[in-house]
């Protein structure tokens, strides 16, 4: 459809951004009857979430990579499956090689993972199980399989949450208080499992693992029910962001319009959009999927003081690193070698000690390329075939931290030389490599700061501090990672903001008729 009839048609909503929770938005708000259009400034839905081809017959997503958070929900009520997305379970867990040639694979079946963690350290099986089981029971109390998960709907005060847990002790200190290192160290005593668990605390977070809060990242990360299976994450058929797509397929379904490549210059509340080419969009709701400091550009002088200076505090400065990497061959790990092993159906972490992770942290923060770097590492390609040529793959490196100062440093050697320590093919078997730093996820995502969970979540930033899908500026609604449960390709966030714009919606007709 024309800009220009796209400007004469009469809408309900406009949603600004089409990443996966604006189109899981779009798809609600058209289900309920709303005239809904959703504009993306790219020429592609899913923002961090999409698929790419950098090289022919190579397809990754930019950013995400791996699917678990997910909530079972949308995808029920969407009918998801039906319009093709399926999933394969990474039931082989976390690879921790270690460089003293020892190793340990923590699979998702427990039998199976205490067997290893007695071949490597005997005495953390029971302290590994008691771990686990912490972050089990916090889960069910939390995120039960049913309507009670308090990622529906509005965020539980911290009151909320305290009488959910009851008298668990260590499940608050898991959510509020621990560092990683204070968990693990709470846990396990061999200090390779420690360092290696380290990573865990601080995905996509701009803290050290020795900083309070960091455990609950930990959690937060495994608080998925995706498919019914608690915890687990996976591989998505066709490459993560057919997530987006097959939402985007829904959302068109239920009669939503999607344009691209029309980038928004203003967002007048309670008037509508207009666009970069002056037109102007009207409409009496705007949803925004971008980041809330994209949303405050945006807004100019419509953003109420106290919300602008509340966004002012959140912190957005991104710090990780993501490759997206084709290779001739799956790395050989020297500790268990081979070069399609279980390992590879999982995920790998290169560890650090826990002074290189202290070491790593405090250059990163003072603008400086840090010596060593924490990489974890997926491989799509082993569960599907259909995103690299036969006798390829790819593989996608999660890695921090870099600082953000640096735009154009070689990102790649800092990663594949972190992978190197541990193998014996790489950099041998990189056929092409495309690194992402936080600039670079900012200019080619548009992710204010490069920070890929629009904002910390960290406890100051989670629950009901985390900003609410309603704003001050009536007709104006984020629907984003910022907004609650949080960051990740989640798409509960969308389904939030919608529920909350029908609701206010009814309760101003019901205001108008009692007039």
């Amino acid at each position: 459809m024309a800009v220009s009839d796209l400007s004469r048609k009469p809408w309900d909503v406009v949603i600004v951004g089409g990443g996966h929770n604006g189109l899981t938005c779009a798809a609600y708000l058209a289900r309920a009857g709303k005239q809904v259009l959703v504009l993306e400034k790219r020429d592609r839905v899913g923002g961090a979430c999409t698929i790419e081809e950098p090289w022919p017959g190579i397809r990754v997503s930019p950013c995400a990579y791996l699917a678990g958070l997910l909530h079972p929900l949308v995808v029920e009520e969407l009918d998801l499956p039906a319009l093709g997305f399926s999933w394969f379970p990474a039931i082989n867990g976390l690879f921790l090689p270690f460089e003293d040639g020892t190793s340990v694979q923590l699979y998702e079946d427990d039998e199976q993972c205490e067997a290893e963690i007695a071949r490597l350290s005997p005495r953390d099986v029971s302290g590994w199980r008691a771990m686990c089981q912490l972050i089990s029971r916090t889960r069910d109390r939390l995120r039960p399989a049913n309507e009670s998960d308090v990622w529906i709907g509005e965020p539980p005060t911290r009151e909320q949450i305290e009488r959910r847990l009851g008298k668990d002790k260590e499940a608050y200190k898991l959510l509020f208080e621990w560092s990683m290192a204070e968990m693990v160290e709470h846990y396990l005593t061999d200090e390779r499992l420690q360092a290696g668990y380290l990573g865990q605390g601080i995905i996509g977070t701009n803290a050290s693992p020795f900083d309070a809060g960091t455990a609950s990242i930990r959690f937060h990360h495994s608080s998925g029910r995706l498919g019914g299976m608690p915890g687990m994450w996976g591989y998505v058929k066709g490459g993560m962001g057919m997530v987006s797509f097959h939402i985007a397929e829904a959302a068109a379904k239920a009669g939503a319009t999607i344009a691209t490549g029309i980038p928004v210059a203003r967002i007048l509340p309670g008037e509508g959009v207009q666009l970069e080419g002056g037109e102007t969009i009207h409409a009496p709701v705007v949803i925004a999927n971008a980041d809330p400091r994209t949303a405050l550009r945006l807004l100019g002088n419509h953003a109420d003081p106290l919300w602008r200076a509340k966004i002012a505090g959140i912190p957005m400065r991104g710090c990780t690193l993501k490759l997206n990497v084709w290779l001739k061959e799956l790395p050989n790990f020297r500790a268990r070698p081979g070069t399609l092993e279980p390992h590879h159906y999982g995920q790998i972490n290169t560890p650090l000690s826990k002074q290189q992770w202290k070491d790593n942290y405090a250059a990163a923060r003072a603008g400086k390329l840090p010596p060593r770097i924490w990489t974890e590492l997926y491989f799509q390609s082993v569960h599907d075939d259909s995103v690299a040529p036969a006798g390829t793959h790819t593989m996608s490196v999660f890695a921090q931290y870099v600082p953000y100062e640096f735009a154009n440093s070689d990102w790649t050697k800092l990663a594949l030389d972190a992978i190197a320590r541990y193998t014996s093919n790489i950099p041998a078997a990189v056929i092409e490599c495309e690194a992402l730093g936080p600039r670079d996820i900012e200019q080619r995502v548009g992710l204010t700061g490069g920070h890929i969970f629009q904002g910390e979540c960290l406890p100051d930033y989670m629950w009901d501090r985390r900003l609410s899908c309603r704003t001050p500026m009536r007709g104006f609604y984020l629907c984003g990672a910022a907004t609650h449960p949080g960051g990740s390709v989640i798409a509960i966030n969308g389904r939030n903001a919608a529920m909350a714009v029908i609701a206010d919606s009814r309760r101003s007709v019901s205001a108008s008729a009692a007039g």
